[in-house]
């Protein structure tokens, strides 16, 4: 089970294996290319529902590449997970990083998110429908891995932002947080966001009050 991890951690670190600039598709890896053709496929139609040829037809490569790459599909679901955690955190963190002000700080984590929100192939939060679908012992632990990481984001963002109780207000914000997520995949209405940010905005101003 993952641990919780510091500030400096959650939101300056890079991710060991976080996602890079890949370069052109005639030179990537065997291991890149199933990994983006898994993200596509994956998150589009679920883990559950793509199976392992589909994922080599797209990479475009032979099926002992996938072998040799991933020991199995539950690796490479564990692998798909794990890239859209680390894009997800970079994301995040550059959206804070533009910031000084503690309030903005928080409030740009739901900026972010109506941008994704936005998007016209959102399709909610992978990790969570993946977890939906399928269970299992790598695919939890990048659940699990994911959950703790955006929860202390949460709590290091409220206690920076001066929250009584930083530890309450990460996880109101994580309901928050996660609601959007669900609302914008079940409801397909980005405006969720604007109800969202000042749900934020309210339970902060809450935890701060004298």
């Amino acid at each position: 089970m993952a641990t919780e991890t510091t500030h400096k951690s959650v939101l300056d670190a890079t991710r060991e294996g976080g996602e890079q600039q890949s370069p052109p598709h005639g030179r990537r890896t065997a291991r890149e290319r199933l990994l983006a053709a898994a993200n596509e496929l994956f998150y589009a139609e679920g883990v559950q529902t793509v199976g392992i040829d589909r994922i080599i037809e797209r990479a475009g490569v032979a099926k002992a590449s996938l072998y040799n790459s991933f020991r199995s599909k539950e690796d490479l679901v564990q692998a798909y997970l794990r890239s859209r955690h680390d894009g997800t955190s970079e994301r995040l963190t550059d959206a804070i990083n533009q910031h000084d002000d503690p309030r903005e700080r928080l409030l740009a984590v739901f900026d972010s998110q109506a941008q994704l929100v936005a998007e016209p192939d959102f399709n909610g939060c992978a990790i969570v429908n993946a977890t939906t679908e399928a269970h299992g012992s790598l695919i939890d632990q990048a659940a699990d891995e994911f959950r703790v990481w955006v929860r202390t984001m949460f709590t290091d963002l409220a206690q920076q932002a001066g929250a009584k109780n930083p530890t309450q207000l990460g996880q109101q914000l994580h309901l928050v947080y996660d609601a959007v997520a669900l609302s914008g995949r079940m409801d397909h209405d980005p405006s969720i966001v604007i109800a969202a940010r000042a749900a934020a905005e309210a339970l902060l101003d809450a935890a701060i009050k004298p």
